[in-house]
């Protein structure tokens, strides 16, 4: 078997990263505010800055963003919430855990994303939300979804942006783009810490306070609660962590996309393989490099063998999810959404992969697909 490749490179990441990480994290040790240190504001701050939006709330997960979104939007019982079948299952919980219905709708099958074409003829009397998610690095066409949900009363429009911080669409970051942005930390992400983090974006004052008071157990100051809220802040030391990884970050989104440009050229010549396109407005920060192709559990077994790991975002829509499957409404037909779960596949993906390493995976997608053309 070859000398098996890493499918996300954190150790390289840390390598080059290694004395602001350890300064960083030192500092705090030091001053021991591990809950709302000065880290925590330190870190808004430059996010705001970063991504043009006016308020930046951190928070314990990807996930607890969407559910202190939601609970800001007083969205309950009864409601119900427009997003795609075809995404991680945290999308469609935070919705359930609301009470209210998850309403889903296909995705192009270009981008993965949402289709905004569908999303019209989904929305009802008990619309309150709609969360289109930005798959794989590229924002979902935000600029259709914005323009249908004003024309449908101004529904908010929440950004799950988990896999798209750094990316762009018409020259405004992923975030930035819709009435509340959500982002995720989690380490695999493109801006990822040591363990749960994340962050909620907005430019709308009155949310961004309700959502600063919902993530503190719904505090408007310390023992008076005028909301309902949760525990939901980002430790300090995970703060630090993101506040170094920052230093690097534009590099890193740079490195991403040119290494993507780099898997679609050589992707061109391989039969069999089909690749997630990028709309024209958009940058893509490549969360994961994914592509369609068939007979997929032997190709990927055929890579392992020679050393080259492969996962799959997402193998089971959300509507057909044991836990789930009774609780979504579907709206139209889900049949792309359902044929991508049976196609996609993530080859390694990080700002550190070599071109070198890039090209044993290619050579080595093309020898198998060929050999399975040729049976």
């Amino acid at each position: 078997m070859s000398t098996s490749l890493p499918f996300i490179d954190l150790k390289s990441q840390y390598a080059a990263l290694r004395e602001e990480i350890n300064g960083r994290m030192q500092a705090v040790l030091d001053h021991g505010q591990y809950i709302m240190g000065p880290e925590v504001r330190e870190l808004e701050e430059k996010l705001e800055a970063f991504s043009g939006a006016k308020h930046c709330i951190t928070v314990a997960s990807g996930t607890e963003a969407l559910y202190i979104a939601l609970l800001a939007l007083n969205i309950g019982c009864g409601d119900e919430v427009i997003t795609t079948p075809f995404t991680f299952a945290a999308t469609v919980e935070v919705i359930t855990l609301c009470g209210a219905a998850p309403v889903l709708i296909d995705i192009d099958p270009a981008t993965c994303n949402m289709d905004a074409s569908a999303l019209a003829a989904a929305i009802s009397p008990r619309t309150k939300a709609i969360i289109p998610v930005s798959l794989y690095g590229q924002c979902a066409d935000m600029t259709a979804i914005n323009e249908i949900a004003a024309a449908h009363g101004h529904i908010p429009v929440i950004e799950d942006a988990a896999q798209s911080f750094g990316a762009t669409q018409n020259a405004k970051k992923s975030c930035a783009l819709s009435t509340i942005g959500c982002t995720s930390f989690f380490p695999s992400k493109p801006l990822g810490c040591y363990g749960d983090g994340g962050a909620i974006f907005t430019s709308d004052d009155a949310l961004a306070k309700a959502m600063r008071e919902i993530r503190v157990h719904g505090q408007e100051k310390r023992y008076v609660h005028t909301r309902i809220g949760v525990g939901g802040r980002m430790d300090t030391l995970q703060c630090a962590v993101v506040l170094a990884k920052l230093t690097q970050f534009a590099w890193e989104i740079n490195q991403r996309i040119a290494l993507g440009d780099r898997y679609l050229q050589l992707l061109r010549e391989v039969p069999g393989v089909g690749v997630i396109h990028v709309l024209p407005q958009n940058s893509c920060v490549w969360a994961q490099f994914t592509v369609r192709i068939s007979a997929r559990e032997r190709v990927m077994a055929a890579l392992s063998e020679r050393g080259i790991p492969t996962t799959v975002h997402y193998p089971l829509c959300m509507h057909e999810q044991p836990a789930y499957k009774n609780l979504c409404r579907v709206s139209g037909s889900l049949k792309h959404a359902e044929t991508a779960a049976n196609e996609v596949m993530s080859l390694p993906m990080h700002p550190y992969l070599s071109h070198e390493d890039q090209e044993r995976i290619v050579h080595a997608l093309a020898q198998i697909t060929s050999q399975s053309k040729a049976a």
